[in-house]
């Protein structure tokens, strides 16, 4: 397996390279299987138990359960898989985004419309530019 730790570097950013593509591989199978009713009936109405039936970590499990976004994407998943879960749950995207940069849906509508966050400020965790 190739060492990606040199994008762990990027303060505020998560890269998903092909380690972490195969660390979440069943974690975004799973959050695929809810395309179907059926599964997302399934895991509505007893979310460990639908949980229980995939080889994920115990981590991938407990981050799923309290939607903690920002834990899934460091333990392999993808954004655009985790994208079926929060629409399992009738969020949207900008919802979810604004969750996982820990604002209101609102200040992330405005921050966004407004260009973005900065590029000014730290840049790498180990350098102080």
């Amino acid at each position: 397996m190739v060492d990606n730790s040199e994008f762990d570097d990027i303060p505020g950013t998560t890269v998903f390279t092909a380690q972490r593509s195969h660390e979440g591989f069943h974690l975004n199978q799973f959050c695929m299987s809810l395309k179907s009713a059926a599964n997302r009936e399934r895991f509505k109405s007893d979310e460990r138990t639908y949980l229980d039936e995939w080889p994920m970590t115990e981590a991938q499990k407990q981050a799923v359960l309290e939607r903690d976004y920002n834990a899934m994407i460091s333990l392999g998943g993808n954004i655009y898989f985790l994208a079926k879960i929060f629409a399992t749950d009738g969020q949207s995207f900008q919802s979810a985004a604004a969750k996982m940069a820990g604002m209101s849906v609102d200040d992330y509508a405005a921050m966004m419309l407004h260009g973005g966050r900065s590029p000014d400020g730290v840049r790498s965790k180990t350098e102080d530019r």
